[in-house]
Protein backbone atom coordinates (compact mmCIF):
# COMPACT_ATOMS: atom_id res chain seq x y z
CA UNK A 1 0.00 0.00 0.00
CA UNK A 2 1.19 3.69 -0.77
CA UNK A 3 2.98 4.84 2.44
CA UNK A 4 1.38 8.63 1.79
CA UNK A 5 -2.09 7.63 2.34
CA UNK A 6 -0.99 7.69 6.23
CA UNK A 7 -0.27 11.12 5.85
CA UNK A 8 -3.76 12.02 4.20
CA UNK A 9 -6.18 13.69 7.10
CA UNK A 10 -9.69 12.72 8.06
CA UNK A 11 -11.75 14.36 5.44
CA UNK A 12 -14.14 17.43 6.94
CA UNK A 13 -17.16 15.83 6.28
CA UNK A 14 -15.55 12.72 8.13
CA UNK A 15 -14.84 14.40 10.91
CA UNK A 16 -18.44 15.94 10.92
CA UNK A 17 -19.74 12.79 11.21
CA UNK A 18 -17.37 11.68 14.01
CA UNK A 19 -18.42 15.00 15.65
CA UNK A 20 -22.44 14.53 15.60
CA UNK A 21 -23.38 10.98 14.30
CA UNK A 22 -23.98 10.06 17.55
CA UNK A 23 -26.36 12.79 18.77
CA UNK A 24 -29.95 12.55 18.13
CA UNK A 25 -31.20 15.99 17.42
CA UNK A 26 -34.97 17.13 18.19
CA UNK A 27 -37.44 15.10 15.94
CA UNK A 28 -39.57 18.21 16.00
CA UNK A 29 -37.73 20.20 13.46
CA UNK A 30 -36.99 19.97 9.86
CA UNK A 31 -32.93 18.89 9.61
CA UNK A 32 -31.52 21.99 7.76
CA UNK A 33 -27.88 21.59 6.38
CA UNK A 34 -25.67 24.03 5.70
CA UNK A 35 -22.72 22.22 5.89
CA UNK A 36 -22.08 20.75 2.62
CA UNK A 37 -21.66 23.19 -0.36
CA UNK A 38 -23.83 20.83 -2.84
CA UNK A 39 -26.59 22.94 -5.02
CA UNK A 40 -29.94 22.41 -4.56
CA UNK A 41 -31.36 24.05 -6.83
CA UNK A 42 -32.57 22.36 -9.56
CA UNK A 43 -31.05 21.71 -12.47
CA UNK A 44 -31.81 22.97 -15.93
CA UNK A 45 -34.52 21.03 -17.67
CA UNK A 46 -32.87 21.83 -21.43
CA UNK A 47 -29.74 20.29 -20.28
CA UNK A 48 -31.76 17.33 -18.59
CA UNK A 49 -33.52 16.98 -21.94
CA UNK A 50 -30.31 16.63 -23.56
CA UNK A 51 -28.83 14.06 -21.40
CA UNK A 52 -31.91 12.39 -22.11
CA UNK A 53 -32.41 12.71 -25.60
CA UNK A 54 -28.88 10.88 -25.91
CA UNK A 55 -28.85 7.93 -23.63
CA UNK A 56 -28.05 5.52 -26.61
CA UNK A 57 -24.37 6.87 -26.34
CA UNK A 58 -24.00 4.67 -23.95
CA UNK A 59 -23.31 2.23 -26.42
CA UNK A 60 -19.95 3.51 -26.98
CA UNK A 61 -16.91 4.54 -25.48
CA UNK A 62 -16.64 8.30 -24.20
CA UNK A 63 -13.98 10.48 -26.17
CA UNK A 64 -11.21 10.66 -22.97
CA UNK A 65 -10.48 14.46 -23.87
CA UNK A 66 -14.09 15.34 -24.62
CA UNK A 67 -16.18 15.84 -27.73
CA UNK A 68 -15.39 18.55 -30.06
CA UNK A 69 -18.66 19.73 -29.74
CA UNK A 70 -18.03 19.78 -25.71
CA UNK A 71 -14.69 21.42 -26.41
CA UNK A 72 -15.97 24.60 -28.92
CA UNK A 73 -18.67 24.93 -26.43
CA UNK A 74 -16.00 25.37 -23.40
CA UNK A 75 -13.62 27.49 -25.99
CA UNK A 76 -16.40 29.99 -26.75
CA UNK A 77 -17.69 30.11 -23.29
CA UNK A 78 -14.18 30.94 -21.71
CA UNK A 79 -13.64 34.17 -24.47
CA UNK A 80 -16.71 35.31 -24.03
CA UNK A 81 -16.97 35.48 -19.80
CA UNK A 82 -13.48 36.58 -19.87
CA UNK A 83 -13.05 38.43 -23.20
CA UNK A 84 -10.23 36.20 -24.32
CA UNK A 85 -8.99 36.04 -28.12
CA UNK A 86 -10.75 32.78 -29.69
CA UNK A 87 -7.38 32.62 -31.36
CA UNK A 88 -5.60 32.30 -28.27
CA UNK A 89 -7.79 28.92 -27.22
CA UNK A 90 -6.94 25.92 -29.53
CA UNK A 91 -9.78 23.08 -28.36
CA UNK A 92 -6.96 20.10 -28.92
CA UNK A 93 -4.06 22.17 -27.20
CA UNK A 94 -5.41 24.54 -24.38
CA UNK A 95 -8.40 22.52 -22.89
CA UNK A 96 -8.63 19.38 -21.01
CA UNK A 97 -11.62 18.05 -20.27
CA UNK A 98 -12.23 16.40 -16.56
CA UNK A 99 -14.91 14.47 -14.57
CA UNK A 100 -15.55 18.05 -11.90
CA UNK A 101 -12.78 20.07 -11.04
CA UNK A 102 -12.20 17.85 -7.75
CA UNK A 103 -10.75 14.88 -10.26
CA UNK A 104 -9.20 17.38 -12.42
CA UNK A 105 -7.32 19.19 -9.71
CA UNK A 106 -5.72 16.21 -8.25
CA UNK A 107 -4.55 14.07 -11.15
CA UNK A 108 -3.19 17.41 -12.25
CA UNK A 109 -1.37 17.66 -9.63
CA UNK A 110 -0.17 13.88 -9.99
CA UNK A 111 0.97 14.48 -13.13
CA UNK A 112 2.84 17.52 -12.88
CA UNK A 113 5.22 17.52 -9.92
CA UNK A 114 8.40 16.48 -10.45
CA UNK A 115 9.67 13.86 -8.00
CA UNK A 116 11.76 14.71 -5.04
CA UNK A 117 15.97 14.40 -6.04
CA UNK A 118 19.07 14.43 -3.82
CA UNK A 119 19.45 18.19 -3.97
CA UNK A 120 15.13 19.75 -3.22
CA UNK A 121 12.04 18.38 -2.99
CA UNK A 122 8.95 19.89 -4.74
CA UNK A 123 6.74 21.93 -2.79
CA UNK A 124 2.84 22.70 -3.49
CA UNK A 125 1.37 26.42 -1.81
CA UNK A 126 -1.84 26.61 -0.87
CA UNK A 127 -4.45 28.39 1.24
CA UNK A 128 -4.84 27.77 4.60
CA UNK A 129 -7.77 27.11 5.66
CA UNK A 130 -9.22 26.10 2.29
CA UNK A 131 -10.06 22.91 -0.20
CA UNK A 132 -8.37 19.88 1.32
CA UNK A 133 -7.71 18.37 -2.13
CA UNK A 134 -5.32 20.47 -3.23
CA UNK A 135 -2.93 19.39 0.33
CA UNK A 136 -4.36 15.68 -0.51
CA UNK A 137 -3.18 15.68 -3.88
CA UNK A 138 0.38 17.51 -3.49
CA UNK A 139 0.70 14.40 -0.13
CA UNK A 140 0.03 11.80 -3.04
CA UNK A 141 2.51 13.46 -5.30
CA UNK A 142 4.96 12.86 -2.90
CA UNK A 143 5.48 17.14 -2.44
CA UNK A 144 5.54 19.56 0.97
CA UNK A 145 2.83 21.27 1.31
CA UNK A 146 3.30 25.48 2.86
CA UNK A 147 0.29 26.88 3.55
CA UNK A 148 -0.25 30.71 3.64
CA UNK A 149 -2.28 31.30 6.24
CA UNK A 150 -5.18 34.06 6.13
CA UNK A 151 -8.22 32.25 8.57
CA UNK A 152 -10.17 32.68 4.88
CA UNK A 153 -10.31 36.64 4.88
CA UNK A 154 -6.82 37.60 4.20
CA UNK A 155 -5.16 38.40 1.27
CA UNK A 156 -3.17 35.17 0.62
CA UNK A 157 -0.67 37.23 -2.35
CA UNK A 158 0.27 39.75 0.02
CA UNK A 159 1.06 36.65 2.35
CA UNK A 160 2.91 34.73 -0.14
CA UNK A 161 5.62 37.09 -1.41
CA UNK A 162 6.54 36.81 2.56
CA UNK A 163 8.11 33.26 2.35
CA UNK A 164 11.07 32.89 1.76
CA UNK A 165 13.37 32.63 -1.88
CA UNK A 166 14.25 29.00 -0.72
CA UNK A 167 10.69 28.13 -0.49
CA UNK A 168 9.59 29.25 -3.44
CA UNK A 169 12.51 28.35 -5.48
CA UNK A 170 11.07 24.71 -4.79
CA UNK A 171 7.84 25.59 -5.22
CA UNK A 172 6.30 23.66 -8.66
CA UNK A 173 2.46 24.80 -7.94
CA UNK A 174 0.28 28.16 -6.21
CA UNK A 175 -2.82 26.83 -6.06
CA UNK A 176 -5.26 30.08 -6.08
CA UNK A 177 -9.35 29.56 -5.11
CA UNK A 178 -10.76 32.62 -6.61
CA UNK A 179 -13.91 33.08 -5.65
CA UNK A 180 -12.64 31.79 -2.09
CA UNK A 181 -13.87 28.63 -0.33
CA UNK A 182 -14.69 29.55 2.78
CA UNK A 183 -15.31 32.94 2.27
CA UNK A 184 -16.49 33.64 -0.95
CA UNK A 185 -13.99 37.00 -1.41
CA UNK A 186 -12.00 37.47 -4.80
CA UNK A 187 -8.77 37.92 -6.27
CA UNK A 188 -8.08 41.65 -7.92
CA UNK A 189 -6.63 41.99 -11.18
CA UNK A 190 -3.57 42.99 -9.34
CA UNK A 191 -3.46 39.86 -7.11
CA UNK A 192 -3.49 38.06 -9.95
CA UNK A 193 -0.63 39.87 -11.51
CA UNK A 194 1.73 40.10 -8.63
CA UNK A 195 1.18 35.83 -8.39
CA UNK A 196 1.82 35.93 -12.59
CA UNK A 197 5.09 38.06 -11.63
CA UNK A 198 6.13 35.61 -8.77
CA UNK A 199 6.00 32.67 -10.92
CA UNK A 200 7.65 34.03 -13.89
CA UNK A 201 10.47 34.90 -11.36
CA UNK A 202 10.83 31.33 -9.55
CA UNK A 203 8.88 29.33 -12.42
CA UNK A 204 6.33 27.91 -10.46
CA UNK A 205 2.68 26.70 -11.74
CA UNK A 206 -0.48 29.00 -11.22
CA UNK A 207 -3.28 26.48 -10.81
CA UNK A 208 -6.51 29.24 -10.09
CA UNK A 209 -9.57 27.11 -9.15
CA UNK A 210 -12.47 28.92 -10.01
CA UNK A 211 -15.10 26.68 -9.43
CA UNK A 212 -17.68 29.48 -8.21
CA UNK A 213 -16.86 32.59 -10.53
CA UNK A 214 -20.82 32.13 -11.97
CA UNK A 215 -22.08 33.06 -8.04
CA UNK A 216 -21.39 36.66 -7.51
CA UNK A 217 -23.81 38.93 -5.90
CA UNK A 218 -23.20 41.81 -8.41
CA UNK A 219 -24.65 41.23 -11.73
CA UNK A 220 -22.39 44.06 -13.11
CA UNK A 221 -19.42 42.84 -11.88
CA UNK A 222 -18.09 38.91 -11.92
CA UNK A 223 -14.98 38.18 -11.01
CA UNK A 224 -11.85 38.39 -12.94
CA UNK A 225 -9.92 35.29 -13.95
CA UNK A 226 -6.29 34.28 -14.41
CA UNK A 227 -6.34 33.77 -17.67
CA UNK A 228 -8.48 37.00 -18.59
CA UNK A 229 -5.61 38.66 -16.44
CA UNK A 230 -2.94 36.50 -18.43
CA UNK A 231 -4.69 37.86 -21.82
CA UNK A 232 -4.72 41.72 -20.76
CA UNK A 233 -0.89 41.67 -19.89
CA UNK A 234 -0.25 40.22 -23.22
CA UNK A 235 0.34 36.47 -22.09
CA UNK A 236 -1.99 34.76 -25.15
CA UNK A 237 -0.10 31.87 -24.35
CA UNK A 238 -0.94 31.69 -20.47
CA UNK A 239 2.63 30.46 -19.98
CA UNK A 240 2.71 28.50 -16.00
CA UNK A 241 -1.03 29.47 -15.83
CA UNK A 242 -3.80 27.07 -15.81
CA UNK A 243 -7.68 27.77 -14.66
CA UNK A 244 -10.11 25.04 -13.46
CA UNK A 245 -13.91 25.53 -13.74
CA UNK A 246 -16.63 22.97 -13.40
CA UNK A 247 -20.76 22.85 -13.96
CA UNK A 248 -21.45 21.73 -10.54
CA UNK A 249 -21.90 25.09 -9.36
CA UNK A 250 -22.73 27.66 -12.23
CA UNK A 251 -25.31 24.83 -13.44
CA UNK A 252 -26.42 23.20 -10.17
CA UNK A 253 -24.81 20.03 -11.71
CA UNK A 254 -22.71 18.27 -9.22
CA UNK A 255 -23.99 14.76 -10.29
CA UNK A 256 -23.05 15.31 -13.89
CA UNK A 257 -19.19 15.83 -13.08
CA UNK A 258 -18.06 17.93 -15.78
CA UNK A 259 -15.82 20.78 -15.88
CA UNK A 260 -12.42 21.25 -17.85
CA UNK A 261 -9.06 22.80 -17.07
CA UNK A 262 -7.93 25.38 -19.42
CA UNK A 263 -4.62 27.13 -20.10
CA UNK A 264 -0.72 26.72 -20.92
CA UNK A 265 -1.00 24.07 -24.18
CA UNK A 266 2.71 22.67 -23.04
CA UNK A 267 0.79 21.95 -19.67
CA UNK A 268 -1.96 20.73 -20.85
CA UNK A 269 -0.27 18.76 -23.71
CA UNK A 270 1.44 16.93 -20.73
CA UNK A 271 -2.05 16.39 -18.59
CA UNK A 272 -4.16 14.89 -21.38
CA UNK A 273 -1.00 12.37 -21.71
CA UNK A 274 -1.32 11.71 -18.20
CA UNK A 275 -5.15 11.53 -18.65
CA UNK A 276 -4.76 9.09 -21.34
CA UNK A 277 -4.03 6.25 -18.89
CA UNK A 278 -5.75 7.98 -15.95
CA UNK A 279 -8.92 6.87 -17.96
CA UNK A 280 -12.00 9.21 -16.20
CA UNK A 281 -13.55 9.77 -19.32
CA UNK A 282 -16.99 11.54 -19.14
CA UNK A 283 -19.83 9.72 -20.47
CA UNK A 284 -20.81 10.48 -24.11
CA UNK A 285 -24.36 11.78 -23.00
CA UNK A 286 -23.30 13.68 -20.22
CA UNK A 287 -20.84 15.47 -22.59
CA UNK A 288 -23.42 16.64 -24.64
CA UNK A 289 -25.44 17.87 -22.01
CA UNK A 290 -22.41 19.65 -20.84
CA UNK A 291 -22.30 21.11 -24.01
CA UNK A 292 -25.55 22.61 -23.85
CA UNK A 293 -24.75 24.02 -20.72
CA UNK A 294 -22.15 25.72 -21.19
CA UNK A 295 -23.37 27.08 -24.26
CA UNK A 296 -25.70 29.18 -22.12
CA UNK A 297 -26.16 32.34 -19.56
CA UNK A 298 -29.84 32.86 -18.40
CA UNK A 299 -29.96 30.05 -15.88
CA UNK A 300 -26.77 31.37 -14.61
CA UNK A 301 -28.84 35.08 -13.94
CA UNK A 302 -31.67 32.79 -12.54
CA UNK A 303 -29.53 31.20 -10.62
CA UNK A 304 -27.27 34.26 -9.22
CA UNK A 305 -30.60 35.93 -8.61
CA UNK A 306 -31.91 33.44 -6.13
CA UNK A 307 -28.43 33.43 -4.03
CA UNK A 308 -28.40 37.17 -4.03
CA UNK A 309 -32.18 36.56 -2.73
CA UNK A 310 -30.89 33.91 0.21
CA UNK A 311 -27.94 36.48 1.49
CA UNK A 312 -29.98 39.50 1.91
CA UNK A 313 -32.82 37.10 3.83
CA UNK A 314 -29.87 35.50 5.56
CA UNK A 315 -28.09 38.70 6.05
CA UNK A 316 -31.31 40.29 7.66
CA UNK A 317 -32.10 37.12 10.62
CA UNK A 318 -27.94 36.74 11.17
CA UNK A 319 -26.31 40.01 11.13
CA UNK A 320 -27.41 41.15 14.89
CA UNK A 321 -26.15 37.99 16.26
CA UNK A 322 -23.21 36.93 14.16
CA UNK A 323 -20.69 39.00 12.18
CA UNK A 324 -18.34 37.65 9.33
CA UNK A 325 -16.99 39.02 6.10
CA UNK A 326 -19.58 40.09 3.79
CA UNK A 327 -18.77 37.38 0.45
CA UNK A 328 -18.30 39.03 -2.70
CA UNK A 329 -19.18 35.75 -4.23
CA UNK A 330 -19.64 32.19 -3.76
CA UNK A 331 -22.88 30.55 -1.70
CA UNK A 332 -20.45 30.76 1.39
CA UNK A 333 -20.66 32.50 4.81
CA UNK A 334 -17.90 32.41 7.24
CA UNK A 335 -19.22 33.67 10.67
CA UNK A 336 -16.92 34.08 13.38
CA UNK A 337 -18.83 32.57 16.71
CA UNK A 338 -19.30 33.19 20.14
CA UNK A 339 -17.32 30.11 21.30
CA UNK A 340 -15.47 27.20 20.20
CA UNK A 341 -16.54 26.54 16.64
CA UNK A 342 -16.69 22.89 17.12
CA UNK A 343 -18.62 22.84 20.51
CA UNK A 344 -20.87 25.56 18.44
CA UNK A 345 -21.84 23.04 15.92
CA UNK A 346 -22.22 20.33 18.31
CA UNK A 347 -24.88 22.17 19.85
CA UNK A 348 -26.46 23.57 17.29
CA UNK A 349 -27.01 20.06 16.22
CA UNK A 350 -28.20 18.47 18.69
CA UNK A 351 -30.44 21.44 19.94
CA UNK A 352 -31.67 23.18 16.74
CA UNK A 353 -31.16 20.22 13.73
CA UNK A 354 -29.21 22.76 11.79
CA UNK A 355 -25.86 21.20 10.58
CA UNK A 356 -22.68 23.81 10.07
CA UNK A 357 -19.10 23.01 9.12
CA UNK A 358 -16.35 23.96 12.00
CA UNK A 359 -14.00 25.97 10.94
CA UNK A 360 -10.50 24.26 11.59
CA UNK A 361 -11.93 21.01 9.85
CA UNK A 362 -10.84 22.71 6.95
CA UNK A 363 -7.67 24.07 8.27
CA UNK A 364 -4.10 22.47 8.44
CA UNK A 365 -1.99 22.53 12.21
CA UNK A 366 0.03 25.69 11.21
CA UNK A 367 3.05 26.34 13.84
CA UNK A 368 1.07 24.87 16.64
CA UNK A 369 -1.95 27.21 15.19
CA UNK A 370 -4.97 25.93 14.07
CA UNK A 371 -7.37 28.49 12.14
CA UNK A 372 -11.03 28.52 12.12
CA UNK A 373 -11.80 27.59 15.72
CA UNK A 374 -13.56 30.46 15.88
CA UNK A 375 -15.48 30.17 12.42
CA UNK A 376 -17.93 27.67 11.08
CA UNK A 377 -18.67 27.88 7.31
CA UNK A 378 -22.33 27.97 6.28
CA UNK A 379 -23.17 26.53 2.49
CA UNK A 380 -26.50 28.69 1.51
CA UNK A 381 -27.79 25.56 -0.71
CA UNK A 382 -30.98 24.68 1.37
CA UNK A 383 -33.93 26.26 -0.38
CA UNK A 384 -34.85 29.86 0.26
CA UNK A 385 -37.59 28.75 3.16
CA UNK A 386 -35.00 26.41 4.81
CA UNK A 387 -32.22 28.94 5.00
CA UNK A 388 -34.71 31.32 6.66
CA UNK A 389 -35.71 29.04 8.93
CA UNK A 390 -32.40 27.71 9.39
CA UNK A 391 -31.38 30.94 10.03
CA UNK A 392 -33.78 32.05 12.71
CA UNK A 393 -32.88 28.83 14.67
CA UNK A 394 -29.12 29.96 14.71
CA UNK A 395 -30.87 33.01 16.01
CA UNK A 396 -32.91 31.24 18.52
CA UNK A 397 -29.85 29.10 19.68
CA UNK A 398 -27.38 32.34 20.49
CA UNK A 399 -30.08 33.85 22.20
CA UNK A 400 -31.31 30.98 24.26
CA UNK A 401 -27.49 30.30 25.57
CA UNK A 402 -26.80 33.72 26.19
CA UNK A 403 -23.33 33.98 23.58
CA UNK A 404 -22.02 37.36 23.64
CA UNK A 405 -21.11 38.14 19.63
Amino acid sequence: MNSKLKNLKLYPFERLNQLIGKVVPPSQLKSINFSVGEPKHSPPKFVMDVLKDSLSAMSHYPKIHGSENLRVSIKNWLAKRYTLDPESIDILNNIAVVSGTREGIFSFVQAIIEPKTVSSSPVVITENPTYQIYEGAAIMAGAEVIHINNNGIGNSIANLKSLSSEILGRCQILFLCSPSNPSGNILSKTDYEEAIKLADKYKFILASDECYSEIYLDESRPPCGLLQVCSEMGRTDYKRCVAFHSLSKRSNLPGMRSGFVAGDKDLIRDYKRYRTYHGASIPSPIQDASAAAWSDENHCVENRSKYREKFKTVESILSECLSYPKPEASFYLWPKTPINSETFAYELFKQKNVTVLPGHFMSTDKEDHIYGYDRIRMALVPDINDCIDGAIRIREFIKENHFIC
